[in-house]
Formats: structure tokens, C-alpha cells, sequence
């Protein structure tokens, strides 16, 4: 494998989509709870308390952050106040099936992302690895029998995911460029609330937006709650520090392969809470993804 993708990287690296699966799978049981745009401003503003206490210097008069602040913003926008809110939106009128069935193009729209943007050389390898790890995903969406492709249907929702992709392949890209001093990002707490902090302000004015045009109802009870306290922490703080991490070190190119982790984890935490055992084609996609992974990161 290339040097880059050590197992701390490749550990980082799988952390966050088994988190983010928990997120898809926990946004789509809330979804008649609490309105889309208002879940992902609640998430993001209780991270942002979560963090305040370890990074909230970043935001001092004197902190090397400001001269920086319009990267920051956009970083917020993509990653925190974009991203999930699409994929929030897209639970609400799409299937979970056709959510990650659009999700699983991540490693394609990352290629070409780098390529149109950033100059990023696109190998043949990528290539490769890129339909491996696609052909994985279709193999747990197809249940192992590929007329079941056949049966999906494109609604509004799996635009909004196609969306919430090309924002997250620009935000990963935008990671890698580090503009700013060393020092801003030797704490990983401080440069990850500098992004929430932003976010935060982009998610609130977006959820402001919905109440505004709208008559949004919130449901609060203990489902809500124990759900905002895993999204807030677990696909939020946790997931953002892994992927950041390992985006820098492994490049998004590589890491995008990994994304593709979250379709197969959240099918096997559907099949544990509806108490059906793991298929043989989960080993099988399984197989297809790693596979991905290590033909794209190979020199």
C-alpha cells in the first residue's frame, strides 16, 4: 500500500462512515420528529457546546484564524451547514436504499472534483478501484440478486444527495490545502470549532429559512433527545476529527474508497435492529470495497 495509508490512517478512516451510518440510520428514524434543516442546526449547535470548552480560544481577537476567516466560512458551509442538511432533507422524501445508492458515486465525484479544481492526476488504479468499490455498494443494494436494481426510482431526495456529495468532495479537497499557519491546526479541537463555529452560523440561517417559510412542528421526547446526543457527538465531533485526520494524510482521492463503508455498516446495523443475521453478499461487498481500497492506494 502507499506509505500514506498506514492502519492509524486506514483506522481513522473507517471510524467515521460506521459513524455516519448510525447517522443515516438515526435521521431517518427522527425524520417525522423534528424538520430537517432544524435536526442538522440542533446537531451542530450542541457539538459546538461540546467543543467550545477544548477549542474556544481559536476565536480570540489575537488567534492566527481571522486573517483565514473566509476559508473557514466556506469549510463551515460545505461541511456543517451543507452536507448533512441535504442528506437530512433527502431522508425525508427518498428511501434510505436510494440515499446510499447515490452516495455510493463518492469516490467518482472525488476524482473529479480533484481534477476539475484542484489539478489532481486521476490513475488508472483510482479508476479501477473506484468500480470495485461502487460494484461493492450495488451488491448490498441489489440483496445479492441485481433485478432489485431494476425496482429503484429517482425522487427529489436523491438530489438533494447528489448535492450533499459534490459539498462533501469539495470540502475533503479543501482540507488538504493548508494556507493557513501550522499552529492553527496543531490542535485538532481548535481547527475542528473553527469549521463548527462557522457551520453553525450557516446551519442556523438555513434552518431560520425553514421556519420562516413554513410551519415546522418538533416532537420533543426521549427518541429525539438520545438522538440528538448521538449526532452531536458520534457523527459530529468524533467522525469529523477521524476523516479530517485522515483525509491529510491519505489524500481525498484514498479517502473517498472509505466512504463507501457507510452503506455496508448501516446494513448491518438495519439488520441488527430488525434482528435479521448478515447475508453472505455483506461478506461479499465487503470484499468488493476493500478491494477498492487497496487497488486505489497501491502505487
Amino acid at each position: 500500500m502507499n506509505s500514506r495509508l498506514s492502519a492509524r490512517t486506514a483506522l481513522l478512516l473507517t471510524i467515521a462512515p460506521l459513524l455516519w451510518a448510525g447517522n443515516a440510520i438515526v435521521g431517518r428514524l427522527v425524520h417525522e420528529l423534528v424538520p430537517p434543516l432544524t435536526l442538522n442546526f440542533l446537531r451542530w449547535f450542541l457539538a459546538l457546546l461540546l467543543l467550545l470548552p477544548l477549542g474556544g480560544p481559536v476565536f480570540r481577537a489575537d488567534s492566527p484564524l481571522w486573517p483565514y476567516w473566509r476559508r473557514y466560512a466556506l469549510l463551515g458551509l460545505l461541511g456543517v451547514g451543507l452536507y448533512n442538511a441535504l442528506q437530512y432533507l433527502a431522508l425525508q422524501s427518498s428511501t434510505p436504499i436510494n440515499v446510499t445508492l447515490v452516495a455510493a458515486g463518492m469516490p467518482v465525484w472525488m476524482m473529479a472534483t480533484g481534477w476539475l479544481f484542484f489539478g489532481a492526476n486521476v490513475s488508472r488504479r483510482q479508476v479501477l478501484g473506484a468500480v470495485l468499490s461502487i460494484a461493492g455498494v450495488l451488491v448490498v443494494l441489489a440483496r445479492g440478486e441485481w433485478a432489485h436494481l431494476l425496482e429503484l426510482r429517482l425522487v427529489a431526495g436523491d438530489l438533494f444527495m447528489i448535492l450533499a456529495t459534490i459539498a462533501w468532495s469539495l470540502y475533503s479537497w479543501l482540507l488538504t490545502r493548508t494556507p493557513e499557519p501550522a499552529t492553527l491546526r496543531a490542535h485538532w479541537a481548535a481547527f475542528l470549532v473553527a469549521q463548527v463555529g462557522f457551520g453553525v452560523v450557516w446551519s442556523g440561517a438555513f434552518a431560520a429559512g425553514e421556519w420562516a417559510i413554513g410551519a415546522p412542528v418538533i416532537r420533543w421526547n426521549g427518541t429525539l433527545l438520545a438522538a440528538l446526543a448521538f449526532v452531536a457527538v458520534g457523527p459530529a465531533i468524533i467522525a469529523f476529527r477521524c476523516w479530517g485526520e485522515g483525509v491529510q494524510k491519505a489524500g481525498p482521492a484514498i479517502a473517498a474508497f472509505f466512504s463507501n463503508l457507510t452503506p455496508l455498516f448501516a446494513a448491518l446495523m438495519s439488520s441488527a435492529f430488525l434482528g435479521e443475521a448478515p447475508h453472505i453478499y455483506h461478506g461479499a461487498a465487503f470484499l468488493l470495497v476493500v478491494a477498492g481500497i487497496i487497488v486505489s492506494s497501491r502505487r
